[in-house]
């Protein structure tokens, strides 16, 4: 058996856009100058207070709790109008109920977004018999921590060793390499193929289709830092 844990932002889904306008009305709430849309893109998938903070290139404080609240109610009242999307990436959707119909392979999801996030989405796309296991930031420490890979491995009962880590952030790749996974970098989210390929990606694919052959290997990871 194998396990195969998706990040979500930026690797299931293109949602760049939509967490930029939540962060512009935070920081500008705040007395902030609103940020560019490539910092906004360089934290994703951090935890949101280690995100703002690091944006605002500090240590996580009170404001910077107050904010992450204020981001949280900007998001959920902006994800209310119906004109709001997060798409699938081209090509993602088929990967998915592909690998659902497999007998061989667990999919999860681990990710910087909060749980009543990550439940929207599986409620909206009913992917309840799909993500058999899932961390979010409310469950586990931030990304690179391993908590969110080792969790999941243990709840399903897959070793380290047989599972893989895809996403589009160095905050992922870091995360699987310090679990012990293997970690496959995507070209098509927010962060670069060098940047992703010098903090551990054993490897980097450019299109969904890519995966499922790698996926097929054998023990791609191994432990820590390896």
């Amino acid at each position: 058996m194998k396990l195969v844990l998706f990040d979500c932002d930026g690797t299931l889904i293109d949602s760049a856009h939509i967490i930029h306008r939540c962060m512009e009305r935070t920081f500008l709430e705040a007395g902030f100058d609103a940020p560019h849309l490539s910092s906004t893109k360089s934290v994703i998938g951090l935890t949101l207070d280690m995100a703002i903070a690091r944006m605002l290139q500090r240590a996580v404080d009170d404001e910077v709790q107050r904010m992450a609240v204020r981001y949280k109610h900007h998001s959920v009242t902006m994800k209310a109008r119906d004109d709001v999307e997060e798409p699938f990436y081209d090509g993602i959707w088929d990967l998915l109920q592909a690998l659902r119909r497999r007998d061989d392979v667990l999919i999860g999801i681990v990710t910087g977004k909060s749980r009543r996030g990550l439940d929207a989405l599986i409620d909206k796309h009913d992917l309840h018999d799909t993500i058999i296991a899932s961390r979010t930031a409310d469950e586990c420490p931030s990304k690179p921590h391993p908590a969110m890979v080792l969790e999941c491995c243990d709840g399903t009962g897959v070793k380290p060793s047989r599972t893989v880590v895809i996403g589009d952030a160095v905050y992922d790749m870091q995360m699987a390499r310090a679990a012990g996974a293997g970690a496959i970098g995507v070209s098509w989210g927010y962060s670069t193929v060098d940047a992703l390929e010098a903090t551990g990606a054993h490897h980097v694919v450019h299109e969904p289709g890519a995966l499922m052959p790698l996926i097929d290997l054998g023990e791609i990871g191994g432990r820590a830092g390896a």
